[in-house]
């Protein structure tokens, strides 16, 4: 390894926040594929850190407070930064923290154009890091540190990027690169991700890894069972199909894809599609191996699931480790039919189980002031029923458990009842279902097991219906989902169940309906040039809406899909007020879902429909999202 100099805004020997000041840095400004941020960088003489993020208001006096006394519990040998827990335990702007960070420590900051960044600068650094030793490599990905490019003045010098310069270990990562010479810029974490995002899917490289199988032979169509298994082993045997599963597993995950659909159309011919932003996208068409021989391998990586057996649905889960984070799936087998008739195909869906997810707060599920106040209020009273409903892939799972994670405290007992159970949450006993324990049964057994607080998935039919009231009428708070287009037609679905309309008014606190919808790509979204007045006012605006709002446009760019990149949720919160009970009540052979709606309207319930358009005034989403996302309003 090189005996490499450093140029990172701090000496080898210097720590980051030490007490010695630091000369003026000059950044330059290139006129190659970088840009400099060309900042004044001198770090103050007696001016603390937290004092300057206090005084710029990024962060208050009492966080600060809080932060250091974090700080001083903490192991000395292990103790975080400042900056890392401010970001980590107290949320604050990571970009803004970062920036102040930057600067004090008189640290160089590079501005990446994502947009233009050539395939060039992308193979170069796939090359840098195939070539370090896999120590290193993983050491490079741990610590968030990345080669860019080799000095234009210098070819001896590597430019390196990494969100956290202040980070010891990237220091001693940027050595282990073949360099003698190297300089550490700082680039925020987002650029970063998305950047790390695209050096590692390459579709194109599929094809790399010894795919061509060219020399196995047509197997008869008269194979018996053992000759077809045989088959199958050796095509699996001669190609690269593992390094190619875990490839596109570890894409979907890094593209934030919700699902995988692996779909035999052919005899050699097998699709992969991502769901990406709710809508299904072709990633990659592979026609080298038999559709069997894949669907064998996917259903090699999951447990629970036989290889073997191709007459009747399978269902299992499948695990691995993505850029040193495990990723959790849960794999979906079902029998299909194919032309040929000796053709044994299988469609198979693998859920992406993201437990980043889980940390999420209500504050970052986009409810409305008025939703997330029912919402709060609902959820911490002592008993009662909670419902989310929505279709599926709707984010019900999520918002549960941010609610759970509100409320979750050592003194309750928590118990959920799920089928399947997607994530793991800490404080939370989770009950696993088996051929000898169904739903029903955990449910009863539930209530000989003291609890305070219980998730059930979904209430789907009489009998979970009534266990749910059971539970909120003996003092305990419940959770739970349902599958209905709005709020108020939740109440009419538990009413068909059988539930009596006096225990519906006085157990349900609240019911949420919630969708997801596209966001508009920040980067490439285009101002809409005459916007259809007809269709906008179909929407539910009004002339002065549409003459003071500025709309949108989907235009697509690298950095997304068709010119949607993520969703996020809206909400109708029903709250049940004295008014909603009364309705209910009266209702003898039926619940009348208008008069609850406009009941709730008038308590200041915005419909999905409503909060869809409040997203498409602020130029997050656009008019036909908004159209094909929510119904129109009675």
């Amino acid at each position: 390894m090189p005996d490499s100099t450093c140029s990172s805004g701090f000496t080898n020997t210097e720590s980051p926040g030490g007490s010695g000041t630091h000369d003026p840095v000059e950044v330059p400004r290139s006129n190659g594929k970088l840009t400099m941020a060309e900042t004044k960088l001198v770090r103050p003489g007696k001016r603390e850190l937290g004092d300057i993020l206090v005084e710029k208001e990024i962060i208050s006096p009492e966080t600060l407070l809080s932060a250091l006394d974090v700080m001083s519990k903490e192991d000395r040998k292990n103790r975080r930064k400042l900056a890392q827990v401010l970001v980590s335990d107290f949320k604050a702007n990571r970009d803004l923290v970062y920036k102040e960070v930057v600067s004090f420590y008189a640290f160089k900051t590079l501005e990446i154009n994502l947009a233009t960044v050539e395939e060039e600068s992308l193979a170069f650094i796939r090359k840098e890091l195939a070539a370090l030793p896999e120590a290193v490599r993983d050491m490079a990905i741990e610590n968030q540190v990345l080669p860019f490019q080799l000095d234009p003045a210098n070819t001896n010098r590597l430019f390196i990027v990494t969100p956290d310069p202040t980070n010891p270990e990237v220091f001693y990562t940027a050595r282990g690169f073949l360099y003698h010479k190297f300089e550490i810029y700082y680039v925020p974490l987002s650029d970063w991700e998305e950047l790390w995002k695209r050096v590692n899917i390459s579709r194109g490289g599929y094809r790399d890894h010894g795919l061509s199988m060219k020399d196995v032979k047509e197997v008869e169509a008269e194979e018996d069972s053992a000759l077809f298994e045989q088959a199958i082993e050796e095509e699996i045997s001669k190609s690269g199909l593992v390094e190619l599963v875990s490839n596109i597993f570890a894409d979907a995950v890094r593209l934030d894809a919700s699902d995988i659909h692996v779909i035999p159309v052919g005899e050699k011919t097998t699709q992969f599609h991502f769901r990406i932003d709710g809508k299904l996208t072709l990633w990659y068409t592979h026609t080298e191996t038999r559709a069997e021989a894949v669907a064998a391998v996917v259903k090699d990586r999951a447990l629970g699931v036989d290889r073997f057996e191709r007459t009747r649905a399978q269902d299992g889960y499948a695990q691995l480790l993505v850029d040193r984070r495990t990723v959790r799936f849960r794999v979906s087998v079902i029998p299909m039919v194919g032309k040929e008739m000796r053709s044994k195909f299988e469609s198979i869906v693998i859920r992406i189980l993201k437990e980043t997810t889980v940390g999420m707060q209500l504050k970052d599920l986009g409810f409305d002031p008025y939703a997330e106040h029912a919402f709060l209020r609902a959820i911490k009273k002592p008993y009662g029923i909670v419902i989310v409903t929505g279709p599926t892939g709707s984010g019900k799972s999520t918002t549960l458990v941010a609610a759970l994670k509100t409320i979750l405290d050592p003194t309750l007992n928590v118990l959920t009842v799920e089928d399947p159970v997607e994530y793991f949450i800490e404080g939370a006993r989770q009950v696993k279902l088996s051929a000898k324990l169904d739903f029903e049964g955990a449910l009863r057994a539930i209530l000989r097991h003291d609890p305070d607080i219980v998730m059930v998935g979904e209430i789907r039919d009489k009998i979970t219906a009534d266990i749910a009231v059971k539970l909120a009428n003996t003092g305990h708070m419940t959770l739970s989902t349902l599958h209905t287009n709005d709020a108020p037609s939740a109440v009419s679905r538990l009413f068909k169940m059988g539930v009596e309309p006096f225990l519906l008014a006085y157990t349900v606190h609240v019911v949420i309906a919630q969708r997801l919808m596209r966001k508009l790509c920040p980067r490439c979204k285009a101002p809409a040039v005459n916007p259809d007045k007809e269709a906008l006012l179909r929407l539910g605006l009004t002339e002065e809406e549409i003459a003071s709002t500025k709309f949108y446009r989907p235009v697509g760019c690298i950095n997304c899909i068709k010119g949607f990149k993520g969703r996020t949720a809206i909400h109708e919160a029903l709250s049940f007020t004295k008014n909603i009970r009364k309705i209910i009540l009266e209702g003898e052979s039926s619940i009348d879902e208008d008069a609850i709606r406009n009941e709730a309207i008038k308590h200041g319930m915005r419909t999905l429909r409503q909060s869809a358009i409040e997203l498409m005034k602020r130029g997050i989403t656009s008019m036909e999202e908004v159209a094909s996302a929510t119904v129109e309003d009675d």
